[in-house]
């Protein structure tokens, strides 16, 4: 069986939380919730949450697949260095931003979302794995020309080389011999 690949999941559940934690936010400070400072702070946290997380991290093995337009954030994820990179970091922070979403019924539901992400981090962590930047590559262009030397002349389907029709000005020599003799049937 193959290795599980925790940091895949923890990115997918902190991107989902901190969706859930921007939307609980709002609607406490939309509706002027007892303790709506909570909820601004689960805005700013949601957000916070989302532009981190958004950037996949590259697979161990296979083919890492980014989100659309993830580059721009990738590269200022990136330029935090170890602080992003590292998943103990990110499990402890994770675990620090959704204590206050615990004081407000709106925000709870991001809260233990959050806290779900960040033991799943904590995992993957102590599995180690680390955070990579799927960075687009450059491939060198390969030319055309290069790969083919001698393009076919005929259309497939081609028949084996002896028995190609032969090009000659002669009718006579350019003449197939039967190997199967042919006769009249007179009957």
């Amino acid at each position: 069986m193959g290795k599980i690949e925790w940091a895949m999941w923890a990115n997918e559940q902190a991107l989902a939380s901190g969706l859930i934690y921007l939307t609980g936010g709002i609607v406490g400070v939309a509706g002027q919730l007892k303790g709506w400072e909570f909820a601004a702070f689960g805005i700013a946290a949601g957000v916070f949450v989302c532009l981190l997380e958004y950037p996949r991290s590259k697979r161990a093995k296979g083919t890492s697949v980014e989100r659309t337009g993830q580059y721009c954030f990738t590269v200022c994820v990136k330029a935090f260095g170890p602080l992003t990179r590292n998943y103990y970091v990110r499990a402890f922070l994770h675990a620090a931003l959704c204590v206050p979403g615990g004081f407000m019924l709106a925000t709870v539901l991001g809260c233990v979302c959050l806290g779900m992400a960040s033991l799943i981090y904590l995992s993957a962590a102590i599995h180690g794995e680390h955070w990579e930047p799927i960075m687009p590559k450059m491939e060198p262009l390969k030319h055309a020309a290069q790969s083919i030397k001698h393009p076919p002349q005929n259309p497939p389907p081609r028949p084996p080389p002896e028995l190609r029709r032969k090009r000659t000005d002669d009718l006579e020599s350019a003449a197939y011999v039967n190997p199967i003799p042919v006769t009249a049937n007179e009957s």
